[in-house]
């Protein structure tokens, strides 16, 4: 069974700050609370073209994806190993990240695509974000009914940790917008 939702969210703060912000969103002292979920954050390579002048950054990132309680018991952890691969664009004003799972991978597969552009209606004010997010229950696609609720669960986390993300997104906006102003947040 494969579940999957987009979303989107319009930031209204540019492009340049929007990024920088999703750079910062991990790595924030004031964010562990909220995003309690990601346990560590690792930078595996960085590396900029310089004939394209994009950035390619592979990152590490770790997560405790607790599930119901029988799903744990099968599957034994509830630490989940993922991969965030991220290409910046800065002439084009582009910042793509995708995201894997690479454990967990014989139970659940969840695949995560986030954009980052300038707005088409505001474009040097505001940053629309767009959000894809793809989740499939492996061994339990025979119990359809089961693999369904696991999906739908798997699902609603995602989007409760995406708007905390947001939310986290925004608070790291404003001080950036403070900080460039020479104000201290």
């Amino acid at each position: 069974m494969v579940r999957a939702y987009s979303q989107e969210h319009t930031y209204k703060h540019p492009w340049e700050r929007v990024t920088a912000a999703s750079w910062r969103k991990f790595s924030d002292p004031e964010n562990k609370r909220t995003l309690s979920h990601i346990i560590d954050v690792d930078t595996l390579s960085h590396k900029l073209d310089r004939s394209s002048g994009k950035l390619y950054t592979t990152r590490a990132i770790t997560v405790h994806a607790p599930g119901p309680w029988f799903l744990r018991k099968i599957i034994g952890q509830d630490i989940c190993h993922c991969v965030e691969s991220t290409v910046v664009d800065a002439q084009s004003r582009s910042m793509q990240l995708a995201t894997r799972n690479i454990s967990l991978q014989k139970f659940i597969e969840v695949e995560e695509k986030i954009r980052y552009d300038p707005h088409p209606e505001n474009p040097n004010v505001w940053t629309i974000c767009r959000q894809e997010t793809r989740i499939t229950i492996k061994p339990l696609s025979a119990l359809a009914t089961m693999a369904e609720k696991i999906e739908q669960k798997c699902v609603d986390k995602f989007q409760h940790n995406s708007a905390k993300g947001r939310e986290v997104m925004e608070r790291i906006c404003k001080y950036l917008e403070a900080e460039s102003r020479g104000i201290s947040a």
